[in-house]
């Protein structure tokens, strides 16, 4: 059966929808009613604007009063007001928003106007079981409007005694949300929504917003104080920011707003859901992750765009076209600002490094585009606490650091107390050594890995530093094939480690008689997974050991008679290998002791 018509909608249902599902919170009702009035007064300056309100058109802050005797709550405005017409075709008429329309005609000139969906002034009903409207026109010659509503499909309408040009809307607080009749609730409510409206809201006899906030100046009307200012509004218990970036952008979207680099501390977590999206000065929510990418969540500040599309109920954002433009606009503003900071201040960049680093790693692991415009930007330090960036840490150490297949290796620890033993051997030879301890140091390696077909990293104990930086030079071994599988086999059964695989190789005799490490690989997981970014757990563990196979004590084991001396020689050189990577604490470390100064005696 082929069959067409109209869809149906009973309006019976609409207000149940509204009351519970169409926001998500229920304290925006009063924003969208302060926005409502605002949207008011701001067609009526347009309209003022453009010459056709004569005169001048008074005070027009809005007023937000408390009866909670009466158990009312108002809000008033002083604005473009209706005439009758106007509320049967903007309030009776659900959905059908005024705000919609005067856009439309007046695009070029109204630009701060926020209502479009038409469904704002309903949300009362959510705290409200009786909405009354109170409006005067600016027309000449308009009768007031008296409309009541108690949450039904049904209205009245009748003459209003309002004078005054503008509207007032009257809510009768239902007994759940009394809360709404208290001077702390309302406070707080107006100063998270409305603190920074280009109209001045009064409640309490005090106006309670910034008409005027910081992102809405020219970058040239401020001074850094200001911006630190700004800051200090923004975030009242914070230290002042390292530098901030201004966004001032009207083609091919309007976009402004301040980004500020907050101070990082390591390894300290830093709350993200710090930047706070307004649309027109009317906050609409923390939450951007849409809109900034996540490795710029850690920035703090303000983003105010009209374009930036929201769902019905302005919560959240709508995932479109102009949303990836403004998110790839605001991550190459951050680029480039870091770049240029670099440029004109090094050493101060160096200084900041701490806490940039973080933005500038997380950025280039999350973001190729990132990663080419801040590369030449990111710096590596080394022991020495000198700063290098990756190119030219690259020309310093690839004359003694380049093995036989042409990669320059850059070595590295990740605690330089743990690992002295493996520094002070690779800096015998010549070699340089960074110091990577940062929480994203790890995730960053694992990038640069793929990126960089020249370069290599190691951490100095992840393999011998004959294997790590292989220039193909052979050295001698004191053992035959035959001996060091004999030895082979005699650590592993004394030891009875099923995780350690055991080696002979050459070092030469001035290294340690026996040397541990654990493969790249598993190094860098140990240290993702220290800093939980692993999710936690155990990880196994699979290390080798390595006898050093050009040492005297190699020899002086082997010859040694089988029997309780010789195994002990056997656990002292692994213990000594143990010590030198801090690995060796409590009663071992006392036997280790007793037993080293036995052997010297």
């Amino acid at each position: 059966m082929t069959k067409s018509g109209n869809l149906s909608i009973h309006t019976e249902n609409i207000f149940p929808i509204i009351k519970k599902f169409l926001y998500s919170h229920q304290e925006v009702f009063l924003r969208e009613l302060v926005s409502n009035a605002q949207d008011a007064t701001q067609k009526l300056r347009t309209l003022s604007a453009k010459g056709e309100i004569p005169g001048e058109l008074g005070d027009l802050t809005i007023e937000i009063r408390i009866d909670e005797a009466a158990k009312t709550l108002t809000i008033s405005d002083y604005g473009i007001g209706m005439t009758a017409g106007e509320v049967e075709e903007y309030i009776n008429q659900i959905a059908f928003s005024s705000a919609e329309q005067f856009l439309e005609k007046y695009k070029d000139t109204a630009s701060q106007i926020i209502g479009h969906f038409g469904l704002g002034f309903y949300s009362a009903f959510m705290v409200a079981n009786k909405v009354e409207l109170v409006t005067q026109s600016w027309q000449p010659g308009a009768a007031a409007v008296h409309w009541t509503c108690e949450g039904s499909t049904t209205f009245e309408m009748q003459p209003g005694t309002r004078a005054r040009r503008g509207t007032d809307i009257i809510l009768h607080i239902n007994d759940d949300s009394d809360e709404y009749l208290k001077s702390w609730r309302i406070e707080e409510v107006l100063r998270k929504y409305c603190r920074f409206l280009p109209i001045p809201v009064k409640f309490n006899d005090q106006v309670i917003n910034d008409t005027e906030p910081a992102w809405i100046k020219k970058p040239g009307e401020l001074t850094d104080q200001d911006y630190k200012n700004f800051y200090q509004k923004l975030y009242p218990m914070q230290e002042p920011p390292l530098f901030w970036i201004h966004l001032n952008v009207d083609y091919p979207f309007t976009l402004t707003g301040i980004l500020y680099f907050p101070r990082i501390k390591p390894n300290v977590e830093i709350k993200k859901n710090s930047i706070q999206l307004y649309s027109n000065q009317v906050f609409i929510t923390d939450n951007v992750e849409d809109i900034v990418p996540d490795y710029l969540g850690l920035l703090q500040g303000v983003i105010d765009s009209p374009d930036i599309p929201l769902n019905v109920s302005r919560s959240y954002l709508q995932t479109d076209a102009a949303v990836r433009k403004i998110s790839s606009h605001i991550s190459r503003k951050v680029a480039d600002k870091l770049s240029e900071l670099f440029k004109l201040d090094r050493k101060e960049y160096e200084q900041k490094w701490e806490s940039i680093g973080v933005f500038v790693k997380y950025g280039m692991v999350r973001d190729n585009a990132f990663y080419d415009r801040v590369k030449d930007a990111c710096l590596l330090y080394n022991l020495k606490q000198e700063f290098y960036t990756i190119e030219e840490y690259k020309e310093k150490v690839k004359a003694t650091q380049t093995d036989k297949n042409e990669k320059v290796v850059f070595l590295y620890v990740t605690d330089a107390d743990e690992q002295h033993s493996y520094i002070q051997a690779a800096q015998k030879r010549g070699y340089d050594v960074l110091l990577l301890d940062g929480i994203l140091d790890m995730h960053l390696l694992q990038y640069l890995d793929h990126q960089l077909s020249d370069v290599s990293f190691a951490r100095v104990d992840s393999a011998t530093l004959d294997k790590l930086i292989d220039k193909g030079v052979e050295k001698s071994s004191l053992l035959n094939e035959e001996e060091e599988a004999y030895l082979k086999d005699k650590y592993q059964a004394v030891l009875a480690h099923p995780g350690a695989q055991v080696e002979c190789e050459p070092l030469g005799e001035d290294e340690l008689p026996v040397l541990i490490t654990r493969p790249e690989h598993m190094r860098r997981l140990l240290d993702m997974n220290r800093y939980g970014l692993l999710g936690g757990g155990e990880l196994p563990e699979n290390y080798t050991v390595v006898i050093n196979s050009a040492h005297p004590l190699a020899r002086k084991i082997l010859l040694q008679s089988d029997g309780e001396g010789k195994d002990n020689l056997i656990r002292h050189s692994y213990e000594l290998a143990l010590l030198s990577q801090g690995m060796l604490t409590g009663d071992r470390l006392t036997g280790f002791i007793q037993r080293d100064l036995a052997y010297m005696a």
